[in-house]
C-alpha cells in the first residue's frame, strides 16, 4: 500500500519483477492473479487513457521522436502553448543546453534523438513529465547510463520532479533512493524485505549485502 505522496523504492536482483511490476501498473498487460488497485478501484476497471493520464514515465533509455525539442517536450502534454514548453524545461534544467542549440527550441534533433547526449535526452523526458504534470510518477532506472556529471544533473532534475508526487522508483545505484519513505526489496518469492534505509541496513540482510555489495548467502 501506497500512501499519496510517498516515495517508494524498488530494489533487487536482476529479473525478480521490478520493471514487470510498473508493466502491470501502466497496464502494458494485465494481470492474471490478485489485484492492483489504483484509489481503491481495480486497475482493469480504470480506462487505459484515464489511468495513464494520471501517471509519468522517466525510463532508463529515453524515447524521443523525429521532429524538434519543442515537439518532443509538447508530447507529454499535446496542445501545449510554447510559454508552457519553455516553462517545464526551466523546471527540467533543460533551458541552458536547449537555448544554446542553433535553433533553441525548434532544433531538429533526429530519430531517437541521436544528435543529443543521453543526459540532454533524460532531461527533456523529464521536461515532458513537468508538462504532463502527473499526481503519480515512476522511475526506472532514470540515472543508470549516464556519466557522472550528467547523473547529478538529471538527478536534481528528478528530485524537484518527485516533489508532492506519489513516486515509484526502480533503482540500481542505492545511493539515489537512501533518503526514500520506504524500500521495498524483491526477490523470486515477492517482497523479502521493506523498511527505510536505516532500518534494512540494521536488519543486515538482503538489502544490508546490496548496500555494501556482498555476495548472497546460499539459498537466496
Amino acid at each position: 500500500k501506497v500512501e499519496p505522496g510517498q516515495r517508494i523504492a524498488l530494489v533487487g536482483p536482476t529479473g525478480c519483477g521490478k520493471t514487470t511490476l510498473v508493466n502491470l501498473l501502466m497496464r502494458f498487460y494485465e494481470i492474471n492473479g490478485g489485484t492492483l488497485r489504483l484509489d481503491g478501484h481495480p486497475i482493469d476497471t480504470v480506462t487505459r487513457d484515464s489511468l495513464r493520464g494520471n501517471l509519468g514515465m522517466v525510463l532508463q533509455e529515453t524515447w524521443l521522436k523525429a521532429g524538434t525539442i519543442a515537439e518532443n517536450i509538447a508530447y507529454g502534454k499535446p496542445g501545449a502553448t510554447r510559454q508552457e514548453i519553455e516553462a517545464a524545461a526551466r523546471l527540467a534544467g533543460a533551458e541552458k543546453f536547449i537555448l544554446a542549440l542553433k535553433d533553441g527550441y525548434d532544433t531538429y534533433v533526429g530519430e531517437r534523438g541521436v544528435k543529443l547526449s543521453g543526459g540532454q535526452k533524460q532531461r527533456i523526458a523529464i521536461a515532458r513529465v513537468f508538462l504532463k504534470n502527473p499526481p503519480i510518477l515512476i522511475l526506472d532506472e532514470a540515472t543508470s547510463a549516464l556519466d557522472n556529471e550528467s547523473e547529478i544533473l538529471v538527478g536534481q532534475s528528478l528530485e524537484k520532479l518527485a516533489h508532492g508526487r506519489t513516486t515509484l522508483t526502480i533503482a540500481h545505484r542505492l545511493t539515489t533512493i537512501k533518503d526514500y519513505d520506504r524500500i521495498l526489496v524483491l526477490g523470486e518469492e515477492g517482497i523479502v524485505e521493506q523498511g527505510t534505509h536505516a532500518q534494512l541496513l540494521e536488519k543486515q540482510g538482503v538489502y544490508y549485502r546490496l548496500w555494501n555489495q556482498l555476495p548472497a548467502e546460499d539459498g537466496e
